[in-house]
């Protein structure tokens, strides 16, 4: 019986002040609307490459259906550091140097619970994805965040790192290219970055879930490239994005051995071993999937343009992004805050996009917008944002 049952004492206080997801939320309404265009989540609108769901299924029919080793398959292993070797110039061993995780989510909340003490602060610049924060403080952490903004094209800076560090600093995320901001790093800010953390006992957490989707002609360069960075960083990537592999729930994490063991223990207790099919799926995609990967960056760059395009012909200010497959413009013109403008937008118009304050404070009088979508499904959304922003202006 629960009758009489006090659940919020009886919850973790951590878990209980934890806000839910600002990007579910709208995602939520509108999944019990008719006629939404959804603009909201970041999940690629391409199916898996039937090269890849071929291998899955013939393992499937093999009954290849065993747990595998906690680590992850040791082919899969393999072909991950040969992966990052001929893509990002960086070389791991493939017997101690990765864990194979459940999506690159899982991949962030080991690395974050083998390196924080309770009382730690972990530094998140923001605008940035809502898992960080949570992930953080559940693990006792103190975030600290560190503001980023157009002026800077939603970089990290030095200098903004410099004045957040302090004797408790342990952990710098690094999100790059950003999620909402679609921001990217290139090796000359990153150098800068490394020439802070040189000298200091900061490990830094590079969530590179995004490193294939890059424009402009500029290719991801890995903050564990650059000199002094590799011992002591994280690289956390996984095959959602890239691959089009969202429901195979499969991610990685690269670093330090001694890390990465440590890793790999809680992942034993925790979750035990990523799921089998997957993993033999992930190996073809890793061997023979670099041609999907360059067409559907194409249809990306395309959709990108296409959107930049869009929101600044309706006079609405857009940093052009550099990276993954977002957009932020900014909404301060209209007079409303985030939320106002995204609930108005879903309900009058049944456009879901998401608000700017749910990757931050920092991120208010801004919206999130994916163009992980059709063309004709961007082209109706930006149809239906345009007479919004009218019957605004003539209210």
């Amino acid at each position: 019986m629960t009758q009489g049952m006090n659940y919020d004492s009886l919850v973790s206080r951590t878990a209980l002040e934890i806000p839910p997801s600002g990007i579910r939320r709208f995602f939520d309404i509108a999944a019990e609307m008719e006629d939404v265009i959804s603009l909201s989540v970041g999940e690629p609108d391409f199916p898996t490459p039937w090269h890849v769901r071929d291998v899955g299924i013939d393992s499937l029919q093999k009954g290849r259906t065993k747990y595998s080793p906690n680590r992850g398959f040791t082919a899969l292993c393999r072909e991950i550091c040969l992966y990052y070797s001929r893509r990002f110039g960086l070389d791991y061993h493939f017997k101690t140097d990765v864990v194979v995780t459940v999506g690159g989510s899982e991949a962030i909340d080991l690395a974050v619970r083998a390196l924080v003490n309770p009382g730690d602060e972990v530094l998140v610049p923001q605008p940035s994805f809502v898992c960080y924060d949570p992930i953080a403080r559940l693990a006792g952490a103190k975030v600290i965040p560190i503001v980023t903004g157009r002026q800077d094209e939603f970089r990290l800076t030095a200098d903004a790192l410099r004045n957040a560090l302090t004797a408790r600093t342990k952990l710098l995320i690094l999100p790059f290219p950003n999620n909402p901001t679609g921001a990217v790093m290139r090796r000359e800010h990153l150098e800068e970055i490394a020439e802070v953390l040189r000298g200091t006992d900061v490990m830094v957490l590079a969530d590179e879930i995004y490193s294939e989707l890059t424009y402009n002609g500029a290719p991801h360069v890995s903050i564990a490239s650059i000199e002094g960075m590799k011992e002591r960083t994280i690289v956390v990537n996984g095959f959602s994005k890239s691959y089009a592999m969202t429901g195979w729930r499969l991610g990685y994490a690269l670093g330090p051995a001694p890390v990465i063991a440590v890793m790999t223990k809680i992942h034993q207790y925790a979750i035990m071993c990523a799921p089998t099919t997957s993993q033999y799926a992930a190996i073809e995609a890793l061997r023979n999937g670099d041609e999907d990967i360059a067409g559907m960056r194409e249809q990306y760059d395309l959709r990108r343009k296409l959107v930049v395009r869009g929101f600044r012909e309706l006079g609405l200010d857009c940093f052009e992004p550099e990276g993954a497959f977002y957009v932020f413009p900014s909404i301060a013109s209209t007079g409303m805050t985030s939320e106002e403008f995204c609930e108005k937008l879903l309900l009058r118009k049944h456009v879901a996009v998401v608000p700017g304050n749910a990757f931050g404070e920092c991120g208010e009088g801004y919206i999130r917008v994916s163009y992980a979508y059709s063309t004709a499904h961007i082209n109706e959304a930006l149809r239906r944002i345009g007479q919004f922003l009218k019957e605004e202006k003539n209210n």
